[in-house]
């Protein structure tokens, strides 16, 4: 019991982060609690069949630096981005309530909070509190990151006549930061090079962060109060 407290308490603090962040309409809790489940399960099972298909075509050199950023970018990066943007997006996007630019960070973390917390057990289940503890400040935050980036163009798009082109820019954002953190990780029998995972996430922290208050200052609810 105290293991899988461990494993959820870094994805309760994120969530009441953004939940707090959305100041000026926040959403319904019923509907963020479906885009939270829906992440758990429906995004790990879409992940996990596109992982099979993966594996079916392909078979990757763990020792080949060429064939790690594949694995990095195509294959992790895209299949768990695709997962979770598919439910923003023909989810969380079509709701009366995604009424606000901001709104898209919302739903893209909940969703993608879903999906860390499932994956977070299984890992922290087999590896105990010494992994618990890394993920929570490494794997956990990484993945609040890819959605912000990629909420932050999907709640553009929403409201947006580009509306494709946004949620693509989303999309590939999120799998160009998810791919660049797993890449530096997946080649770790170079020395010292997993230091870069850390660097691309501080830089994604950065950029979450200003588009946090980018979507906030902007928000057209906040004018009409």
């Amino acid at each position: 019991m105290n293991l899988l407290l461990f494993a959820i308490a870094p994805v309760c603090v994120i969530i009441l982060y953004i939940y707090l962040k959305d100041k000026y309409d926040r959403e319904p809790k019923l509907l963020l609690f479906y885009c939270f489940m829906f992440g758990a399960f429906v995004s790990i099972i879409i992940t996990t069949i596109l992982y099979l298909m993966f594996d079916f075509v392909i078979e990757l050199d763990e020792l080949s630096v060429y064939q790690q950023f594949i694995r990095a970018f195509f294959v992790v990066g895209f299949t768990e981005e695709f997962s979770k943007y598919i439910i923003v997006r023909y989810y969380a996007q079509t709701r009366e309530a995604f009424n606000e630019p901001f709104d898209g960070i919302v739903y893209a973390v909940m969703v993608s909070m879903g999906f860390a917390a499932t994956e977070n057990i299984f890992y922290v289940l087999e590896g105990g509190y010494e992994v618990a503890l890394l993920r929570a400040f490494t794997a956990i935050p990484a993945h609040a990151t890819f959605a912000i980036l990629m909420g932050y163009y999907m709640g553009q798009a929403k409201f947006s006549e580009n509306r494709v082109q946004l949620n693509l820019k989303g999309l590939l954002l999120a799998i160009l930061f998810h791919g660049a953190y797993d890449f530096f990780l997946f080649i770790d029998f170079i020395p010292g090079v997993w230091i870069g995972a850390f660097i691309s996430l501080i830089f994604g922290i950065i950029l979450s962060r200003n588009a946090i208050k980018t979507h906030q200052i902007n928000s057209h609810l906040r004018q009409k109060l």
